[in-house]
């Protein structure tokens, strides 16, 4: 029987909390407006981070397969909330761009999470959630 050491369980503590954020974000994916499922909602998310690029550029900065991505990409052309765009550089394909529509459906996305995220830590301190935040971010920086 091998001993763990205080380091190990800390990071299988982390692990375990890791896992538990994911049940976070599927609670916050259940306030989306009811015709912007998660993908089409990471498709604006990234098109607002990135700027606009291929179906290939989103896919990657997703991290899916493109057919995957491209179904997510037609969900929201469909709504008005993207424009596709011949690429100059090469006609045979797409430049995805977010629209004034797009953006509104981001404002909204990003009112609804606040909300969540306030009715759900009322009881924390603003210490506290300036913690949280800092140790979010440096996190996602060290990945």
């Amino acid at each position: 029987m091998t001993t763990r050491t205080a380091q190990g369980t800390r990071y299988e503590e982390l692990a375990r909390q890791l896992t538990g954020v994911g049940a976070v974000k599927r609670d916050l994916a259940r306030t989306l407006p009811a015709d912007c499922p998660p993908g089409a909602a990471a498709v604006l998310t990234v098109l607002d981070r990135h700027g606009p690029m291929r179906l290939s550029r989103l896919s990657e900065l997703m991290a899916v397969d493109i057919s995957v991505s491209s179904r997510h990409v037609t969900h929201v052309a469909e709504r008005g909330w993207i424009d596709r765009e011949t690429d100059p550089g090469d006609g045979r394909c797409r430049i995805l761009r977010l629209t004034v529509a797009g953006h509104a459906v981001l404002a909204e996305i990003g009112a609804r999470y606040t909300d969540a995220l306030e009715r759900a830590l009322a009881d924390w301190s603003a210490q506290d959630i300036d913690a949280l935040n800092t140790l979010l971010a440096r996190l996602r920086s060290s990945f």
